[in-house]
């Protein structure tokens, strides 16, 4: 289970499909409808907030918004909770922290995978420093290292 803490817009067709299946998965997770991935290390970071559940649901609710940008049908009936209203994002902007050292993972290890899968995808965002890089609208960059619930031994 990989959830990206860097904005959608930077993933290839396959990675955002990926990513919407797996924060679908985590969403199962975390309303108890499943006995899989309960201790998954991805997950700590949505247990940590207060409605882990809500946001999640702000965090496919972000997959979502750039998956109807690209044209692309995900079924928003899918999300238990999803952002409502004329500005959805309000109040939720920022609202998890991520560190710039697990934003800078993340890219690197983001682009390892579009060199492989998508080198397309992958020239367009060449030369992008990881200092630069947008991160999903939910999490807000805070100084510090790689998160201590990554695990990039068994990261793919």
């Amino acid at each position: 289970m990989r959830l990206w803490s860097l904005h959608p817009c930077y993933l290839d067709r396959p990675g955002l499909t990926a990513a919407w299946r797996e924060a679908l998965l985590a969403q199962a997770v975390l309303a108890g409808r499943t006995r899989g991935y309960t201790r998954h290390p991805q997950l700590e970071r949505f247990r940590a907030t207060e409605d882990a559940l809500a946001t999640v649901g702000a965090f496919l609710t972000g997959l979502r918004e750039e998956a109807t940008a690209r044209g692309y049908r995900f079924d928003p009936a899918r999300v238990d909770r999803p952002l409502a209203g004329s500005m959805p994002w309000a109040g939720w902007i920022g609202t998890v922290p991520v560190t710039d050292g697990q934003v800078a993972y993340e890219w690197s290890h983001l682009v390892a995978k579009l060199h492989r899968r998508s080198p397309e995808t992958a020239a367009r965002w060449e030369g992008l420093a990881a200092s630069d890089v947008e991160v999903h609208p939910l999490f807000l960059v805070v100084p510090g290292p790689v998160a201590g619930w990554e695990r990039p031994a068994a990261a793919s």
